[in-house]
């Protein structure tokens, strides 16, 4: 390649994201809220190009594990390995799907 040449930049390659689960139960009013900011700031994210996941609810009266799981903390988020318990309003939703879908921010 010569000196002054440009090297060709292919898109970066991301893997396919996991889904955005969110753990609740009917008649939880905290998680019917946050499936409701958790829909805004997803859709927010869509609207500038960034990466959206899959969301997923998971009613904890389900599943037995879950239930004694997340009982006194619904609703919770989880991506990957991270959870964010008592997610309940934009300004702890926001930052969570920023670190567990861009990574850590620089100090």
């Amino acid at each position: 390649m010569p000196l002054n040449a440009t090297p060709l930049q292919s898109p970066p390659v991301t893997a396919p994201l996991p889904d955005l689960i969110l753990y609740g139960r009917p008649g939880c009013h905290l998680c019917e809220d946050a499936h409701v900011i958790l829909e805004a700031l997803l859709a927010r994210r869509a609207e500038v190009g960034l990466s959206v996941p899959a969301v997923v609810a998971r009613n904890i009266e389900d599943d037995e594990a879950w239930h004694r799981r997340y009982l006194v903390t619904i609703p919770v988020i989880a991506i990957g390995d991270l959870e964010l318990e008592l997610a309940t309003s934009a300004a702890k939703i926001g930052p969570f799907l920023a670190e567990a879908l861009e990574g850590p921010a620089a100090p």
